[in-house]
């Protein structure tokens, strides 16, 4: 079950960054919203772990985002989303601890492979599955 506060329905329709006065200086420069990237970190991995979804609590913001995830081993973690890639910054959902000094990975997939050995083996297997598949259409 995947939770979000972050409904792509709810976000203002901010296609055209040249209409908003705030924006006028970027035009035509890729500004990312980081809520979109969480939503989409989410989707890509939550097949593979127990829980995860973009935090309810937290703030969503241009830069920065933030992602709760439960490991397959019952272990939560607090995972911060921003241009430099994703890092735990607590290990319990909806928290940051200012203190904890975090390396950044610069994909999902990478993170939750140092954390998750469970995921490691679930991903593993779905992406053998894939080649398999794609091997069966290509001889047929």
């Amino acid at each position: 079950r995947m939770e979000t506060d972050c409904n792509p329905m709810e976000l203002p329709n901010s296609t055209g960054f040249e209409e908003d006065s705030d924006y006028r200086d970027f035009e035509g420069t890729d500004v990312k919203d980081m809520r979109l990237e969480a939503e989409a970190v989410v989707n890509d991995v939550l097949f593979a772990v127990s829980n995860m979804f973009v935090s309810k609590t937290l703030p969503c913001a241009e830069d920065v985002a933030y992602i709760n995830v439960e490991t397959r081993e019952r272990n939560r973690y607090c995972l911060e989303l921003t241009e430099a890639g994703l890092r735990v910054v607590a290990y319990d959902f909806d928290q940051t601890d200012d203190r904890l000094q975090t390396p950044y990975h610069e994909t999902v997939y990478s993170l939750l492979d140092s954390l998750s050995p469970a995921y490691r083996e679930v991903f593993g297997n779905a992406l053998l599955q894939r080649l398999e598949a794609l091997k069966k259409e290509s001889q047929s």
